[in-house]
């Protein structure tokens, strides 16, 4: 398969993806999502926590990690801040589970995509090499949270009430077309159609309700230019020697120096880049490529540009009057990157 070929059904489906979330978003159903948990939480901070972490761990599987850190991130931040509780432990939950729970399904991270083709090659499914690590990350990224936060899951709070909305019908049909997303996802269909078929759906409902919604800034034009670009450039670089550099740095054998070596390359160049790159150093073997993705995924999260998502979450940090400087960033993934990353490759071993 070329590249055009393997980059247009991404291309479609981050399109398709984006369009669903952001009408989605339009329609309240992450704000109602987000004010119903601190309902269910009945005024306890931590039970609100679990909440938010079942929410987010929902949406980097189903709708993609950059839906979580784009969307969620300043939800939960506004409701941190009309709740009266810190901030910061809202803003690594869904920065941190952005990354670490979108190992588990291909449409959960744009790799993920990438890697559909070499694991169809190899005659395996994606999903049954990828469930222990996906369970491992998302547990440990669960606990590390709870323990450098614990002081703040002991607080309590004031129930606030249910935010109305605006347009029933607009509400239900982007909350069925979400959920419908789920199962379409794994049905083994190729995660284009279902995606397209639920942002035409949407895109109708809006034009019928609220046409006025329906702008072209929907379709996110730089970041599939952005894209285009890297794939560009790194198929270039891998043509002119770069695969023989990786596989010597990455070895042959150990799984957890080729995750080590994603994790850095990520953590340098941004999360896409580097598994373009190192995709033929881990390409003839499922348990090879899916150390990769653990590497690009779960590893990305020491500095502030390891992936798209991370820089899209900074700024919505930023929008809604949160500092998330450099260095607290890397201190914090300090802790818990190299946890994640040993978990996750010794799950998928398990």
């Amino acid at each position: 398969m070329n590249l055009v070929d393997r980059i247009v059904p991404v291309l479609v489906f981050l399109v398709a993806v984006t369009v669903i979330a952001e009408l989605a978003d339009r329609a309240k159903v992450f704000d109602v999502a987000a004010r119903e948990a601190a309902h269910l939480a009945r005024g306890r901070v931590w039970r609100l926590w679990l909440l938010v972490v079942a929410l987010a761990t929902g949406l980097s599987i189903v709708l993609s990690l950059d839906t979580c850190a784009v969307l969620l991130t300043p939800v939960v931040l506004s409701m941190a801040r009309q709740l009266n509780i810190p901030p910061k432990l809202f803003a690594f939950t869904t920065v941190w589970l952005a990354g670490t729970a979108s190992l588990l399904l291909p449409v959960s991270n744009l790799t993920n995509l990438l890697a559909l083709h070499p694991f169809r090659q190899l005659g395996v499914s994606y999903l049954s090499v990828s469930w222990r690590p996906a369970i491992a990350a998302i547990v440990i990224t669960v606990v590390v949270l709870a323990v450098l936060f614990h002081r703040d899951l002991t607080r309590t709070y004031q129930v606030p009430p249910t935010p109305p909305v605006d347009d029933k019908v607009l509400f239900w049909g982007c909350t069925a077309v979400c959920v419908l997303l789920g199962p379409a996802f794994v049905s083994g269909v190729q995660v284009a159609w279902p995606a397209s078929a639920g942002a035409i759906v949407l895109v109708i409902l809006f034009a019928v309700r609220r046409r006025s919604e329906l702008r072209w800034s929907l379709i996110p034009y730089k970041l599939v230019l952005g894209v285009v670009v890297l794939f560009t450039v790194v198929n270039f670089l891998s043509n002119h020697g770069l695969e023989g550099v990786l596989r010597e740095i990455a070895g042959t054998t150990s799984e957890l120096r080729l995750s080590a070596t994603a994790a850095l390359g990520a953590n340098l160049f941004d999360n896409l880049p580097a598994y373009l790159a190192m995709e033929p150093v881990a390409s003839g073997d499922p348990h090879r490529m899916m150390a990769l993705l653990i590497g690009v995924n779960c590893g990305c999260l020491l500095t502030l540009w390891g992936s798209l998502a991370t820089l899209l979450w900074r700024s919505r940090c930023r929008a809604a009057g949160v500092r998330i400087s450099w260095w607290s960033f890397l201190w914090r993934g300090l802790i818990l990157t190299p946890l994640v990353v040993l978990g996750a490759v010794l799950a998928l071993n398990g």
